[in-house]
């Protein structure tokens, strides 16, 4: 006997276009003041990640990975969550962190190889930087918060190259079999450094492999913030009632290079960049504001000089920081120090002096 399995559906949401154009029908309950909130958090986010390029290229940073052009997505879906839930970020996800409250200098002061300032109460865990294994973290979490009985929920955050580790899959497994509160956020840029999505699937969209697993998968724009803001609300809420995990493609463009070690030109035309600058999720919330006399230009100028001035003094803090002790390397790695990292330990501090 054949059966045939129903055609399934996967939903693309847009509220607002790049021309600031809304479906009013489609809209979100926000104020003028929460959309002003979302930008001037999108704004600050763009600025600390401008200055981070800066900072890596003179030297004062390590490896950076620009998340310019993906604000949308980091702050529209950062402004749903409790101080209850979960956040278990990927390494393109600084922005979440920043609307959290998490130090702009703690941020560069992981990128310029100190964690020491990472230490929190609150439920954020540190970002992930191998491809995908936060997924898991995150469904171990939300077991946790079911067994615990708990109205919160995990949410993660990755890349579509995470889509194709196994991680992804064994995560999205489990959530589906123990219908676990976690909310899936793929940051859709095209990009796993130099593959493009279609090398990486054959699916139409990343939101349907939800489908597989048992449960729901939507796909929507990632640079409307309202599109992003709506479908974490209900996926969130869904997940905090104990109906189970959500998968959200954002579908938006890597507007930078991989990491400051990449160089997308080689792979990527100039012409595909300047189509998605149009797009560019700052601009146009910029354009709806505007066009509904929520704000002027001055204000937008105002907004990008306090961000400056806050990102600046971060700067400075990270900078004046004293540095790690050399040992920190080592000694938290065995619970009894080898023989052979003690005489590795001493050369490391050695070569410190030697430096000075």
């Amino acid at each position: 006997m054949l059966k045939t399995i129903e055609k399934f559906e996967v939903k693309y949401l847009q509220i607002l276009d790049e021309n600031g154009n809304i479906d009013k029908k489609l809209k979100p309950k926000l104020n003028n003041n929460d959309i002003k909130k979302m930008y001037e958090f999108m704004v600050l986010i763009r600025i600390y990640d401008e200055i981070a390029l800066k900072l890596q290229r003179a030297g004062r940073l390590g490896t950076y990975p620009s998340l310019r052009g993906q604000e949308a997505i980091q702050i529209g879906s950062a402004f749903l969550i409790k101080d209850e839930d979960w956040i278990v970020p990927s390494f393109r996800s600084e922005g979440v962190l920043i609307y959290k409250r998490i130090p702009i200098e703690d941020l560069y002061a992981v990128f310029g190889g100190d964690e020491r300032g990472y230490i929190t109460n609150k439920n954020i865990i540190p970002f992930a930087i191998p491809v995908g294994t936060q997924m898991i973290h995150a469904c171990g979490i939300g077991y946790s918060l079911k067994l615990k009985k708990k109205k919160a929920a995990s949410i993660t955050y990755f890349g579509d190259g995470a889509t194709s580790e196994g991680d992804f899959h064994e995560a999205m497994n489990f959530a589906g079999v123990f219908k676990l509160p976690v909310v899936f956020i793929c940051q859709n840029n095209q990009w796993a450094i130099s593959i493009p999505v279609e090398k990486q699937t054959a699916s139409e969209t990343l939101a349907q492999k939800a489908i597989a697993y048992g449960f729901e998968g939507i796909k929507v724009d990632g640079n409307d913030i309202f599109a992003v803001y709506q479908a974490t609300k209900e996926a969130l809420e869904k997940a905090r009632k104990g109906k189970g995990p959500t998968l959200i493609e954002c579908f938006t463009y890597r507007m930078s290079d991989h990491t400051t070690a990449d160089d997308a030109s080689k792979y990527r035309s100039k012409e595909e960049v300047k189509k998605w600058e149009k797009k560019d999720p700052i601009k146009r919330l910029e354009i709806y504001m505007l066009k509904n006399k929520i704000t002027n230009q001055k204000y937008f100028l105002k907004i990008k000089e306090e961000a400056e001035k806050k990102v600046n003094i971060a700067v400075k803090k990270y900078e004046s920081t004293p540095e790690a002790p050399p040992d920190d390397i080592l000694k938290y790695v065995y619970k009894e120090f080898p023989e052979n990292l003690k005489d590795q330990l001493e050369e490391l501090k050695l070569r410190k002096e030697l430096a000075k």
